[in-house]
């Protein structure tokens, strides 16, 4: 069985202007991942700004392909199409999420209140996530020595270690003359780096860090550009191309080229290959994030609401498909690696995903997503 790696995070989602700032991931995640909203609330009586359905509905399709994908992982060993469809969702599920995420932090300085809003709705889910995955594999899985390590993610909480560093450094990316080649080039060397580390994730921060910096340089004219009748109709054909050359892949190529999270040398590679791989990882998952953006619908469609509980999605998503794994259903019903069985796979984890999005789960949840901690804070924090 591959293991892989989550997003996500939970983006936010305002308006999108160079002003507006979002709101896990997770990896999710989020992310899968989430931005966080603007701290100053509007005068009383004000209108609420309104969200972009648009971004909600970019959230929420990409919150699916995660779990999907997350689901498809016990199963896919012996479906040499299953494996492709899961390389091809992984090429784009996660720089989409975290170019978004990018986009919605244009705004990020070091601010007060900005700073709390990274603490409450990053580091505090962070926190809680990373402390309640680590303690149901220890019961779950009959694993006792699982260690709570906050400084080691596992599973899906990456995401929202990698989104803290991103967010914090954005002042940087902000202030560079050309910040995504730089960025670029970090993550080549991190690809040839065996000895950087577990630590927060640090492979899968640098190496998916071209996508938050990308983000970070769009604007909402981009896309317009995106969203024209002509990029669907290419879109077609760009997704025909990468579904075919996967089925060739896809006996031949590692998944960790995707997961972003070892060196080239730890995957058995020389080390300049991670001086080719990554660059042509990047393009790949630039044109596929592209493509999969020109077919998210503009309008408000019924989910469009779903996309503000993304959070939540890419958070408890994993315990449902980890505690799956752990009670042994792939085992015992292994007619579930047949084409029939993951057709099932995926429209539970579809189906799963979507009933944690929604404004009921986000409301309980919100304790530890959104937490107002104004005991840690001055009161003139949100003000500032």
């Amino acid at each position: 069985m591959f293991h892989a790696p989550n997003v996500f995070q939970r983006a936010p989602l305002p308006s999108a202007t160079r002003e507006s700032e979002p709101r896990r991931q997770g990896t999710t995640t989020a992310t899968a991942a989430p931005p966080a909203p603007v701290a100053n609330k509007p005068p009383a009586g004000a209108p609420a700004k309104k969200r972009d359905a648009y971004f909600d509905n970019v959230k929420y399709l990409a919150i699916v392909l995660v779990a999907v994908a997350h689901a498809w992982e016990p199963v896919m060993d012996d479906s040499r199409t299953a494996r492709a469809l899961y390389m091809v969702a992984y090429t784009f599920h996660m720089p989409a999420f975290i170019i978004i995420s990018g986009y919605f932090s244009r705004s990020f300085d070091l601010s007060a209140a900005k700073v709390k809003r990274l603490v409450t709705g990053v580091a505090v889910p962070y926190v809680v996530f990373e402390t309640a995955y680590s303690l149901f594999k220890r019961y779950a899985d009959g694993s006792p020595d699982q260690p709570i390590s906050l400084l080691d993610p596992w599973y899906l909480t990456w995401f929202l270690a990698a989104l803290f560093i991103w967010r914090i450094t954005t002042p940087l990316w902000q202030a560079l003359r050309h910040p995504l080649p730089v960025a670029l080039v970090i993550a080549v060397l991190a690809s040839f780096s065996p000895t950087i580390g577990n630590d927060l994730d640090l492979q899968r921060v640098l190496q998916f860090l071209p996508f938050f910096v990308l983000g970070l340089q769009l604007k909402p004219e981009h896309f317009q550009l995106v969203r024209r009748r002509e990029v669907r109709m290419l879109a077609l054909p760009l997704f025909a191309g990468a579904l075919v050359f996967a089925y060739w892949a896809a006996p031949r190529m590692q998944l960790g080229w995707f997961y972003r999270s070892n060196s080239a040398q730890e995957m058995g590679a020389p080390w300049w290959s991670g001086a080719v791989m990554t660059p042509a990882m990047f393009g790949c998952a630039l044109l596929l994030t592209i493509g999969f953006l020109s077919w998210v619908p503009r309008r408000h469609m019924w989910f469009t609401v779903l996309g503000a509980g993304t959070i939540c999605g890419y958070l408890l998503h994993g315990f449902l498909i980890k505690g799956a794994g752990y009670a042994g259903v792939f085992d015992i019903f292994d007619w579930l690696s047949a084409p029939a069985g993951l057709v099932l796979v995926s429209l539970v984890a579809a189906a799963a995903v979507t009933l944690m999005c929604t404004p009921p789960v986000r409301r309980v949840l919100r304790v530890v997503t959104e937490p107002e901690m104004s005991w840690a804070f001055r009161r003139d924090v949100a003000g500032r």
